[in-house]
């Protein structure tokens, strides 16, 4: 069976065709300054008919999203609480929903229509789901205080857990270490999460953002690299 992966990140696209648990080609698309507007439209188009599959798997990382316990139900509401973190437009994103019953959590996320026309019409089974529940799902906790940090392209997302208990997640753009940084200790700091009292593990694309990792490294006193998307063997966690 032919899969094919999709995932979706704030400046790119990344594609991978699976046949059972062999990867058999993985392409990244990156939006740089002189990259037309529509250039993850077209590239998304280029992948969808390039063959024929028989599923499609797509994971959003875009970061408009919010999180909310297991069992919220006012979904009329997903739109508005969104808004909340991010811009949301009703006209332009599908409202979507991610269940993380591990950690009793769930995320309200918005995913471009255009995209999600695009897939759709190819007229296959198609799975949706956010990159936060995703992570989740993969992280094995401990007792005590924790911070999860899977790293994107210019991107990363992070879980605060504390006794097994999601604390905070957040989706950030990351250009530099000084943001990276302050972005870490801000919110150690407001959450009460003591530096050394604190374990840092690090997943994603920890190669490209070594000097990331090497800054952190300077700071808090234990962190593990849980492992790296190395091209062709990861793809979101999996």
């Amino acid at each position: 069976m032919n899969v094919l992966n999709l995932l979706f990140t704030k400046d790119g696209l990344i594609s991978q065709i699976a046949r059972n648990k062999s990867i058999l080609e993985e392409k990244s698309y990156f939006v740089e300054e002189d990259s037309p507007e529509d250039f993850i439209a077209v590239k998304l188009d280029e992948v969808l008919t390039k063959q024929r599959f028989d599923e499609i798997h797509v994971i959003s990382a875009l970061n408009h999203f919010t999180l909310m316990p297991e069992g919220f139900t006012d979904h009329e509401s997903g739109f508005d609480l969104i808004a909340y973190n991010a811009p949301a437009d009703s006209q332009q994103e599908e409202l979507m929903l991610s269940i993380n019953r591990k950690f009793k959590v769930q995320f309200y996320y918005t995913f471009p229509k255009n995209f999600y026309r695009k897939i759709k019409e190819v007229g296959i089974p198609v799975h949706f789901n956010f990159s936060g529940e995703k992570f989740l799902n993969s992280v094995n906790n401990k007792n005590g205080k924790e911070i999860h940090i899977n790293l994107y392209h210019n991107q990363c997302e992070f879980f605060a857990v504390d006794h097994k208990q999601v604390i905070l997640y957040n989706n950030l753009d990351v250009n530099s270490e000084v943001d990276f940084l302050y972005f870490i200790m801000f919110t150690l700091s407001k959450l009460g999460f003591g530096i050394n009292e604190t374990n840092f593990y690090a997943y994603g694309e920890t190669t490209e953002n070594e000097t990331f990792i090497s800054e952190l490294q300077k700071f808090v006193k234990n962190l593990k690299i849980v492992f790296d998307n190395l091209p062709n063997k990861n793809f979101i966690l999996n």
